[in-house]
């Protein structure tokens, strides 16, 4: 189960997710700056503007209270990447990239439920990159595991359709 930081938005997650990640590229970054320039707490990002994911298939997410709270934003017309907002408090919940079949939810939005961090990506784009935590692998770009685990993903929803 996710929420939005008062609990009027609830999603529900089934299955595994297909990676728990940390992305510090430009467009999380310049997303995380309207963000909060429009008022949405902090709590989304880290100290080196990674955004905290945990990514899910599409079928395995379910808006199950609020939906009629969520608001999508863009960073500009065309763009690829939506990011859902909870107008009730507001806080970013999740983020639906197309034309993929995933969401990635706000890793904060799952509290202390969160899956494990299992690597951070893009990190050229990282504030201090000398300063980012050794935790985790990191990946200056996107990293092949990365693709592996998308197009897994992919695959099981066609063979293995639902949670």
């Amino acid at each position: 189960m996710a929420a939005c930081t008062c609990g009027q938005v609830r999603l529900e997650l089934a299955g595994p997710p297909i990676l728990c990640g940390v992305c510090y590229c430009d467009d999380c970054q310049a997303a995380a700056g309207k963000l909060e320039a429009d008022g949405a707490s902090g709590e989304f990002h880290d100290a080196w503007g990674g955004t905290p994911y945990v990514t899910v298939r599409d079928d395995r997410l379910v808006v199950a209270q609020g939906a009629d709270r969520l608001t999508g934003v863009k960073l500009r017309d065309g763009a690829p990447t939506t990011r859902f907002i909870a107008t009730c408090c507001n806080c970013p919940v999740y983020l639906k990239y197309r034309p993929g079949w995933w969401a990635s939810v706000y890793r904060a939005r799952l509290g202390p439920d969160a899956p494990p961090n299992e690597m951070r990506s893009q990190t050229r784009y990282a504030r201090e990159t000398d300063r980012l935590p050794h935790d985790v692998p990191a990946y200056r770009g996107i990293p092949l595991r990365l693709f592996a685990r998308l197009l897994g993903a992919r695959m099981a929803m066609w063979l293995r359709p639902g949670p």
